[in-house]
């Protein structure tokens, strides 16, 4: 492990827990000609002519470190399965180089990338009316009401001005004249080609169109005639091209997620390991040192925002299986379609934090997303979680607006408290409310995002306080686990108290899992909190035929504790799903609770408990969601005297 952090500091300790290294192990590896070379000492212009010295095309200096540069081939590489061992002996004997890390190549998807219809589209004609995701007026056989609330927002005045929303794609058509005047080019890059310029390589079939698709949710400029309406249609949009290669590296996404941390406040990422229900996968250490730095000093201190598309793997996957979207560093946003339903490929996970829009279940032509598309053109057809995500990044674009000094967990504590069940329902998954009220659902985390709520209280939001981390417990004996029957574990916690580190108010918690099964995808994985909240660790995957590899120190996330006093039995229960007998055996389970120790919102709540009071004299509270948010900070009020 490269030593980039200090031992025995909280992140170092978050750092261990979460590397994520797991992958099939009748996997061939690939082996690209990139390399992470660390020097004794030099400037970029020395890294650059030795990179020159060995064969490669250049070496650029990583923002993450000290003395790290990304040695770069002259081309676009080709897959290899063998190292190439010659050149990594040429680099590490050279007296200027202090240590060679080769890098493995492996596989990124973007997530969303399918074809709704094949309907022509009139580009003459603005997109604005057909876009029932900002306003939903019934369009597509949708259901009214059943939208992001941006209008309210934008009534309010905040359009996104002022805040800077990085694409992590294939690229953006930056000349799309829905989207230059917006487009920050100072704030882009091309890390498949490594140049300033990221605009799409051009395929026959538009396959590169993902990028642009997802820059014109957020940001394309508004009553210009041209297509439709981005989110935050005064936010800039940068383009950050790293996904088209035939292969990702560590390098080339730490480098994208840490790329101008403090000009960037927003990484939009539509991708993920692939969504085949048998793959398990996350960041590699540069990728997980990279997020750890963008949120502890990413702008100015207040953290850098990682908005991730939770997943097309339907419910043959399980997004707690993806260590991106299952981070506590990134916001995990689902999916709806415009009648409130589930889309057939979204994935459930308890580490969703909210959902927005993708496309309608019916075929309906109207009924995608409508959004900008390559060459000047404007498309129907955008789809999928892939579309989820820029959406929450637009509407966490005008919260920023709203209240600059927003920091990441600021963001997360109002989608939880903002978001709302609206009309979103699921046949398998019902609501449910955890031990402080908040009501919450394993698909949809805690409901759709609401711009106009959101901005509401972000203009008058106190940062909560400070965050701890405490290592609540851990079984660390072997047991065995049969079909048939299930294994129950208990962990009895104070969550540290005494300590500096004692946590008495949820954010995150994680339990880290070692785990080996006959059969990995018929494992299920269920925690209960000290306050009778249920979270679905893990589902069954009935396309994941693993034996061999299991589990290893799996940081499996969930956010449905949040509020609630992590005191007490924490119960684990393992078993399998599904009609053949399989056995596994459970070697660790490691509890780690993150959270505060004075409860957040108090002065918030008090406010708004008067405020609403005051109105109830006169008329109703609000609906369903107002009631349940009132509940749960009454609640944390109430725990906190």
């Amino acid at each position: 492990m490269l030593g980039f952090c200090r031992a025995g500091t909280a992140l170092a300790l978050i750092l261990l827990n979460a590397l994520v290294l797991i992958a099939a192990a009748d996997e061939e590896l690939i082996f690209s000609d990139h390399f992470l070379v660390q020097l004794h000492e030099g400037t970029t212009e020395d890294a650059h002519q030795l990179a020159l010295e060995h064969g490669f095309g250049s070496a650029r200096k990583l923002p993450f470190g000290e003395g790290l540069f990304h040695f770069y081939p002259r081309e676009i590489p080709k897959t290899r399965r063998k190292r190439s061992l010659q050149q990594h002996r040429r680099l590490a004997k050279d007296h200027r180089v202090k240590s060679v890390f080769p890098q493995e190549g492996f596989g990124r998807q973007k997530r969303g990338y399918r074809e709704i219809s094949n309907i022509d589209v009139n580009m003459s004609d603005p997109l604005f009316t057909k876009q029932w995701y900002l306003i939903n007026t019934g369009q597509a056989d949708g259901t009214p009401g059943l939208d992001l609330n941006v209008a309210e927002a934008w009534n309010m005045g905040f359009t996104g001005k002022g805040v800077t929303i990085a694409i992590m794609d294939d690229g953006i058509d930056y000349l799309h004249p829905d989207l230059a005047f917006n487009y920050n080019a100072e704030a882009s890059f091309d890390f498949s080609s490594n140049d300033p310029y990221p605009y799409p390589r051009y395929t026959d079939d538009w396959f590169n169109s993902h990028g642009t698709r997802c820059a014109g949710e957020v940001s394309a400029v508004s009553n210009n005639n041209i297509c439709g309406v981005g989110v935050a249609y005064n936010s800039k949009v940068a383009g950050i091209r790293m996904l088209d290669q035939p292969f990702m590296t560590d390098i080339i996404e730490a480098s994208s997620i840490s790329h101008m941390p403090q000009v960037i406040d927003i990484y939009s990422a539509s991708w993920g390991p692939t969504d085949d229900g048998k793959t398990v996968d996350g960041p590699r250490e540069l990728t997980l040192q990279a997020m750890a730095d963008g949120v502890n000093k990413g702008r100015g201190g207040k953290g850098s925002i990682y908005v991730w598309a939770s997943g097309d793997g339907g419910s043959y996957d399980d997004c707690n299986c993806d260590g991106y979207a299952s981070s506590m560093w990134t916001i995990s946003i689902n999916s709806a379609i415009n009648d409130g339903r589930t889309a057939l490929y979204d994935e459930s996970c308890s580490s969703t934090l909210a959902s927005t829009f993708s496309n309608g279940r019916k075929r309906n032509p109207e009924a995608g997303v409508a959004t900008t598309d390559l060459y000047g053109n404007c498309t129907l057809r955008h789809s999928g979680t892939s579309a989820a995500a820029p959406e929450a990044a637009g509407v966490f674009a005008l919260a920023l607006e709203a209240n600059p000094n927003l920091t990441w967990r600021d963001l997360q504590h109002l989608t939880v408290l903002t978001s709302k069940r609206n009309k979103l329902h699921d046949e398998v998954h019902q609501w449910r409310r955890n031990g402080v009220g908040l009501e919450f659902n394993h698909l949809f985390g805690y409901g759709v995002l609401d711009a106009g709520g959101m901005v509401k209280l972000a203009r008058e939001w106190k940062t909560v306080p400070e965050r701890f981390h405490c290592v609540a417990g851990s079984v660390q004996e072997i047991h065995k686990i049969q079909s048939g029957s299930k294994l129950v574990l208990s962990v009895t916690t104070d969550v540290c108290q005494g300590k500096d580190n004692f946590v008495r108010y949820l954010e995150h918690v994680q339990a880290v899992i070692t785990v080996n099964a006959s059969r990995r995808g018929d494992l299920n994985i269920n925690m209960t909190s000290p306050m009778g909240t249920k979270s679905i660790l893990l589902s069954r995957r009935p396309r994941d035929d693993d034996a061999k590899v299991g589990f290893d120190k799996w940081p499996f996330m969930t956010t449905h504790t949040w509020g609630e006093d992590p005191r007490g039995a924490w119960l684990l229960e393992v078993g399998f799903q599904g009609e053949a007998p399989q056995s596994g055996v459970l070697k660790e389970w490691t509890l780690m609770l993150h959270g505060t120790q004075s409860a957040p919102y108090i002065d918030q709540v008090v406010r708004d408990y008067q405020s609403k009071l005051a109105m109830s004299k006169k008329e109703e509270l609000e609906e369903e969601l107002d009631e349940a948010v009132e509940r749960s900070l009454k609640s944390l009020l109430s725990k906190s005297n």
